[in-house]
């Protein structure tokens, strides 16, 4: 019996220290080293941390990025999960067409993020985009606005694109865990005169709170290694005026340099991707422990 699980084990246990836990004890080392990818290693020691927290313009840059991260977070969890939450509801009461409808939610996660980002910049276009062209047709034409050109709305537009093309993911999770709970919950429940509202506060949410849980952490994961999406749209500075920056194109400038030959620094940048995993791991664990506590065992 040992044998077999070893068997099945060891192959992924490779894979996982090859493709993860080496990169990172790498990474870890050279965040202690002066390196630009040629020539000797310098040690610095915590040289590189105490740069990033503490010189200019290198912190602001860092916090700015990281504002904007966890803005990213948190209009994801709304915008996103939330709203997969009542569709996953909605959708577990059979209507009429509900496969079609998961069909149809699915659909752009199955896209490239590099595709969605194109398309999205196309028809957000100022000029003669489709979205301004629909909101003057409609005689909203006062709002219409270059959307990845403002910085006031660029930030926002992109993590609406994001989450327009994740939307289903949270949405078949929740589904899937919704339709797991017995029928005979809900028949109780109604039998005693609750109400749908009641019904989903008290007795849905509570029994798939484990999925809500995971939803929340790869969420949190996501966006905090949010790049493709705003390289794709607004490029390694994020553009307009860092508005959009976040921690993954921060960290790809640091660390590779930028197109105009800002030199880059290997050691800077794996400084910067220690943190940025440290950030993750706490905060996965505490919330983790905190939502286990409120568990239901059914």
């Amino acid at each position: 019996m040992q044998t077999h699980i070893a068997v099945f084990i060891i192959p992924a246990l490779i894979i996982y220290t090859v493709f993860v836990v080496y990169p990172f004890l790498v990474s870890f080392r050279l965040s202690l080293y002066d390196w630009k990818g040629l020539g000797p290693m310098v040690y610095v020691g915590l040289g590189n941390f105490v740069k990033l927290f503490t010189k200019e313009p290198f912190n602001q840059q860092f916090f700015n990025a990281l504002k904007h991260n966890l803005i990213f977070f948190v209009v994801t969890m709304i915008v996103q999960n939330l709203v997969g939450l009542v569709l996953a509801i909605i959708l577990s009461r059979r209507i009429r067409g509900s496969a079609i409808f998961q069909a149809v939610y699915f659909l752009p996660v199955t896209l490239s993020l590099v595709v969605v980002g194109y398309l999205w910049t196309l028809m957000l276009n100022p000029m003669w985009g489709t979205v301004n062209q629909i909101l003057r047709v409609v005689g909203l034409g006062s709002l219409t606005r270059p959307w990845l050109g403002d910085p006031h709305t660029a930030l926002l537009t992109i993590i609406l694109v994001n989450a327009w093309q994740w939307l289903g993911f949270p949405l078949l999770v929740f589904l899937a865990s919704i339709q797991g709970i017995p029928d005979e919950f809900y028949e109780a429940a109604r039998i005693d005169g609750a109400s749908e509202w009641h019904i989903a506060r008290h007795i849905t949410v509570p029994l798939i709170l484990p999925s809500i849980t995971m939803v929340t952490i790869m969420t949190f994961i996501g966006t905090m290694n949010a790049f493709d999406i705003v390289y794709t749209m607004e490029g390694i500075l994020g553009s307009p005026f860092f508005s959009t920056d976040v921690l993954g194109t921060f960290f790809y400038r640091t660390a590779f340099g930028t197109v105009w030959g800002t030199p880059g620094n290997l050691g800077f940048g794996s400084a910067v991707a220690v943190v940025m995993f440290l950030m993750v791991l706490i905060v996965s664990y505490a919330w983790l422990q905190i939502t286990k506590k409120h568990e239901v065992q059914y």
